[in-house]
């Protein structure tokens, strides 16, 4: 089922997501429905704040990015086959230097800007079937799992830009809150007027 994504300026979007247990309830079709609204959405990565739940779970598919010429092979092969499920995730260690792509979010419709991140990271996490995992990636792959981490301790990457940048966006943000964009998938909007 898809679900609607919650737009910029809804508070669920600021908290720190709380562990789950194996026993949450209809985690598998929840993890399930997340695919399916990410997919909908032409998203690579959906976390559970976006739909309104402060967990720590998210969800990847990179799979669009195995197109991406500009990617080496290896690297195209590796994001083909790169679709995980992130519960209770926290990174180890982010190395390397910081690299700049230019990053979206499906919370944040029509808004597209460059933001630096670390180049490989190590995260642990449990799977789906509340396996403990550990992963080290670089790359898109990285930068992906950065950016739905940032979502579970409350960061949206319009927090990692410049003062001078914020304030260029700050019109657009408080048009998204309202509901005042034109976006292709189903969304809630916290400042919508009611009709």
């Amino acid at each position: 089922m898809v679900l609607p994504i919650v737009a910029y300026g809804d508070a669920v979007l600021r908290k720190v997501g709380t562990d789950i247990t194996a026993d949450y309830p209809n985690l598998k079709k929840l993890i399930t429905n997340m695919f399916e609204t990410m997919e909908a959405s032409h998203g690579v990565g959906l976390a559970a704040p976006q739909i309104g739940l402060p967990i720590r779970l998210f969800v990847i598919d990179a799979s669009p990015f195995g197109e991406d010429e500009d990617l080496s092979v290896e690297e195209q092969e590796f994001l083909k086959s790169f679709r995980k499920t992130f519960i209770n995730a926290k990174i180890i260690e982010e190395t390397g230097d910081k690299w700049s792509f230019n990053e979206g979010c499906l919370s944040i419709p029509g808004v597209r800007e460059d933001v630096l991140r670390h180049k490989e990271l190590t995260i642990s996490y449990l799977d789906e079937n509340f396996i403990p995992q550990e992963l080290t990636v670089d790359g898109l792959a990285a930068r992906i799992i950065q950016h739905e981490y940032d979502h579970i301790e409350g960061i949206l990457f319009t927090d990692k830009l410049s003062a001078f940048k914020k304030r260029l966006l700050k019109g657009k943000l408080t048009d998204i809150s309202k509901g005042k964009v034109n976006v292709d998938y189903r969304m809630r909007f916290p400042d919508a007027k009611k009709r």
